[in-house]
């Protein structure tokens, strides 16, 4: 699966291409760090402007304005043209895996549902990895760029509701919160990525069968069929029933986290010791901190599906590399 980062060929889209992305992710989160100050000098003049009348010129408003309409351009320009190159990029990455079991496909052919591995596993994996690395470098990313500056911005607010006075309170609140959430999500769904290998196992299996009874009328009979299909709904039922759960602990902790900035903010707010810009820019800071942290628990239920589609491509090849090895032992054996 990973051939594309060894294999000379791929160098350029493998290294080159890599660090062309790594850049890009750079830049845009730069931007968004020009975009959450803007937010901070906005609000401030909005609040200036409302409780002072003609403090503030309609051309200097409209300047602001101006100012996030040229930085948010170059955010979607960089934006549109990150997920441009990665979808190439990724396959690409696809390619090299699919050059490698088109080469072997003639002891890959053996194994069962070895066509849905070869061309549905890879496509799958291919746009997994597209969503999932790029989320995670950007993710990576945001937390190196925002984490000083919520800390920064902390330093005016060092009491919590019920627990008193700490320093960089709300740096605190965002770790430990995510990290809770992470954990807690990763407990309950911890039976999730089994399941859905046994779903991906079950389906390869119908699906081989109605295939077969294309061309052969004896197979995928009422009573083989039936019986098939009977275990595909068995196992998609497990599976809606554990979603109910992870999905109603997942939502519950999502909802709940809006308010958490809010409520670590509210001894600072009712004193009256920040402006309305400081919230927007601190909330905002606190978000982008907190959702970098909470990457686990957005990304689980793909990430769920990664390691089963991991699975399949891991058992694929090493049944591979076993049928050479048993085919250069039957050599040896031949020759002596």
């Amino acid at each position: 699966m990973f051939k594309f980062f060894i294999q000379r060929k791929w160098f350029l889209w493998s290294i080159l291409g890599s660090l062309v992305i790594l850049f890009s992710t750079w830049y845009q989160v730069q931007l968004d760090v020009k975009i959450n100050e803007w937010f901070g000098d906005f609000y401030d003049t909005l609040q200036k402007a409302l409780t002072e009348p003609n403090s503030v010129t309609e051309d200097e408003f409209i300047g602001y304005l101006f100012t996030f309409l040229k930085i948010a351009s170059g955010w979607i320009i960089i934006a549109v043209f990150t997920g441009f190159f990665v979808s190439h990029w990724v396959f690409r990455w696809r390619t090299s895996m699919a050059d490698y079991y088109h080469s072997e496909w003639v002891k890959a052919r053996t194994t069962e549902g070895a066509s849905q591995r070869v061309q549905e596993d890879t496509l799958k994996f291919a746009r997994i990895m597209e969503g999932l690395g790029v989320g995670l470098l950007d993710s990576i990313m945001t937390l190196i760029a925002f984490l000083p500056i919520l800390w920064g911005l902390s330093k005016q607010v060092s009491v919590l509701p019920w627990i008193g006075e700490v320093d960089h309170a709300l740096v605190w609140v965002a770790i430990l919160s995510a990290l809770g959430g992470t954990i807690v999500l990763a407990l309950v769904g911890i039976k999730l990525p089994g399941i859905e290998y046994d779903i991906q196992k079950e389906e390869a299996g119908y699906r081989k069968e109605l295939v077969l009874g294309e061309d052969d009328p004896i197979r995928a009979a009422p009573p083989t069929i039936g019986q098939l299909y009977s275990r595909v709904r068995g196992i998609h039922y497990k599976s809606y029933f554990h979603y109910l759960y992870f999905n109603t602990v997942k939502w519950s902790y999502f909802q709940g986290m809006v308010i958490v900035p809010y409520l670590a903010l509210a001894p600072t707010i009712v004193k009256g010791v920040i402006t309305l810009g400081f919230v927007q820019q601190i909330t905002r800071a606190f978000g982008r901190v907190e959702g970098s942290l909470q990457y686990l628990v957005k990304s689980w239920s793909t990430i769920v599906e990664l390691i089963s589609v991991w699975k399949r491509l891991s058992e694929f090849e090493t049944k591979l590399k076993n049928s050479d090895i048993n085919i250069t032992g039957q050599t040896h054996e031949t020759k002596s």
